[in-house]
Order: C-alpha cells, then sequence, then structure tokens
C-alpha cells in the first residue's frame, strides 16, 4: 500500500513484526490511522527483510517527515530492536491484542493464523484474558497451505476459491500435517474431486484448531480473523460453519502484529514525554551479524544469540537467568 497524500509534514509511529515466513511493517498518523503497510517474505534472512523494509519505508516517508515512536514484535523482535533502537519491544499475543481493539473495540475472541504458528485470545474489557499458541504442529498454517498449492499447482490466491465450489467436501485427518497430505493424496488417488479435496481440508485444519488450540475455551463473538491465511476464503468458510458465526476480516488482517506494535509504540512515547530512541530510517544501514554462543555459567548451557554492529556488540538474548539481560 502506497498511501501518497498531502505535502504537509507528517508524523508516523512505526510497528515492525519479524516472523519466519514474513517481516511487516505499518505506519499509523497521529490519530491511529495505518498510512502506510509493507508485507515482506522474511525467507530465513531476517536482516536482509530489514534492510528492504527500512529502505521501502524510507522511500514512502516524504521531505520534513518524521518518525516519533518505533516498536517490534514477532520472533525476530529483539533482532530488530537492536537494529532501530525501538521504543518498545511487545510479544505477539499484546501486539495482535491491541490491533484488533483499535478495528472493533468490543472484540471478544481473536483467531490469527500466520505462516508459521498460530495463536487463539480470548478478552475480557479489550484485556487479554486467556490464549493459546501453536508452534509445533504446521498443519492449517500458511506455510503448510502454500505447499499444498504449490504441490496441486494451484496459486495460493485461489486455494480457497476451490474448496467454496466444493459439493461434498471429503473427511480429511487434519491432526498431523504429515497425516493430511499423505490423507490428500490418498483421496486424489480415490479420484474424488479436487475441490471435495481442498474444502475436506480447510475443514479438517479448522476442526484441528477448534478441538485442540481452543478447547476449553469460550469463543464469543466478536471474533476477528487475522494472519495471512485470514485471505483464505475457505478456511473462513469452515470456521463460519463450526463457530455458527460471521467473522470479522480486518483491512489489515496480513499485517495486524506491526499494526498494533506502532500503536503502543506511540502510546508509550507520549507517555514518557514524547522522546523516542528510534534511529532513523538509515540505522539498518550498518553491518549487522548475528552468532550465537554457550554460556557456560550454569547447568542450563544456554545458547546466546549475540547481535554485532560494526563489529561491536549491540545485544543479546535466549539466556534463562536473566545474565545478559
Amino acid at each position: 500500500m502506497d498511501g501518497r497524500r498531502l505535502t504537509l509534514r507528517q508524523e508516523y509511529s512505526l510497528g515492525i513484526d519479524v516472523g519466519s515466513v514474513s517481516t511487516n511493517f505499518v505506519l499509523v498518523d497521529g490519530s491511529g490511522e495505518v498510512r502506510y503497510k509493507l508485507y515482506l517474505r522474511t525467507e530465513g534472512r531476517p536482516i536482509e527483510a530489514l534492510i528492504k523494509g527500512m529502505s521501502d519505508v524510507a522511500d514512502f516517508l516524504q521531505p520534513g517527515d518524521k518518525i516519533v515512536a518505533a516498536g517490534t514484535t514477532g520472533s525476530g523482535r529483539r533482532l530488530a530492536a537492536a537494529m532501530v533502537n525501538a521504543d518498545i519491544i511487545k510479544n505477539e499475543i499484546t501486539a495482535h491484542a491491541a490491533a484488533a481493539c483499535a478495528v472493533e473495540p468490543g472484540v471478544k475472541t481473536i483467531i490469527e493464523i500466520g505462516g508459521q504458528d498460530s495463536k487463539i485470545i480470548i478478552l475480557d474489557n479489550g484485556i487479554p484474558c486467556d490464549f493459546a499458541m501453536n508452534t509445533v504442529c504446521a498443519a492449517g498454517t500458511g506455510s503448510f497451505l502454500d505447499r499444498q498449492a504449490a504441490r496441486l499447482n494451484i496459486p495460493i490466491e485461489e486455494f480457497g476459491s476451490y474448496a467454496l465450489r466444493s459439493k461434498s467436501p471429503v473427511r480429511i485427518a487434519g491432526r498431523c500435517a504429515v497425516f493430511a497430505e499423505s490423507d490428500m493424496i490418498h483421496k486424489q488417488q480415490m479420484g474424488h474431486p479436487l475441490e471435495d479435496i481442498i474444502a475436506g481440508l480447510c475443514e479438517a485444519l479448522v476442526r484441528n484448531y477448534l478441538n485442540n488450540l481452543a478447547k476449553g475455551k469460550k469463543i464469543l463473538a466478536p471474533v476477528l480473523f487475522q494472519g495471512g491465511v485470514a485471505a483464505n476464503v475457505g478456511i473462513v468458510a469452515a470456521f463460519k460453519k463450526y463457530l455458527g458465526t460471521d467473522l470479522i476480516i480486518p483491512k489489515y488482517y496480513d499485517v495486524m502484529g506491526a499494526y498494533g506494535v506502532a500503536l503502543l509504540a506511540r502510546e508509550n512515547v507520549k507517555a514518557n514525554g514524547g522522546k523516542t530512541g528510534f534511529l532513523g530510517v538509515d540505522c539498518v544501514n550498518r553491518d549487522f551479524r548475528a552468532r550465537s554462543i554457550e554460556c557456560s555459567g550454569c547447568s542450563n548451557m544456554c545458547e546466546v544469540i549475540c547481535i554485532l554492529s560494526d563489529g561491536k556488540q549491540v545485544a543479546h538474548w535466549g539466556d534463562k537467568c536473566g545474565k545478559y539481560a
């Protein structure tokens, strides 16, 4: 999205969400409205994705524009924070909840399915009171659906529409990514239409989500569905079928983590007198490298990740005891 606008000077808050599949950037203005968003594939190279993303952010900014707050989230949030000197670092649950509440203040349930993991967040008066994450099995995540679309030679953008054309969805084993793929192949060999197989897969993955991740949790409306998989209309239809309620798909469903942490960064800087630690859009144009060391200080033998900038250590994390915090 390139929201070119009036040439008046603008002040923005920057949110960065570094995940295993995508690295996302959002700029919000003083009223909390999204003015710019960027979705990039991480491709196993988060430092390069951050450099590319910040370059694109710099291209969007007009002379006189300022970034007055910056926050990071996602699995690579500490790396991103070290590179830009972010004002806040927040986990994904907090960031996604903040964005959801901005979109739908009365939201009670958040379903979030991304590239490598999935989450459910239960809110009470805008505050997360329960959540669960699945980072173990790939079944139902964006990367799994990408792989199945590629295997079937179907563009991922059309994958969900195949499911909607199904007349009779077949039963697919969805508890495990390996078994799901094997079962799909078996159903193909039996001659079932592709539409019925894909619809069956969508329903199986939704059943798996509800029976495992959401087990024991009361899913109340309004329900927001966010994360990249929210673009899959087959998955959306399956959730509607099993939940018996409509889902709200936010406009910025694919960058909600970055959106939420941008809002949180804005509030944080306001509360601290308006001073930001953000180093500017050119701050990533240094030589950043990551290395790991094994701490032998105790029996935990933690793997500590160190970030070097121009040869100097600027950040580290990964220890359980706080020695390097």
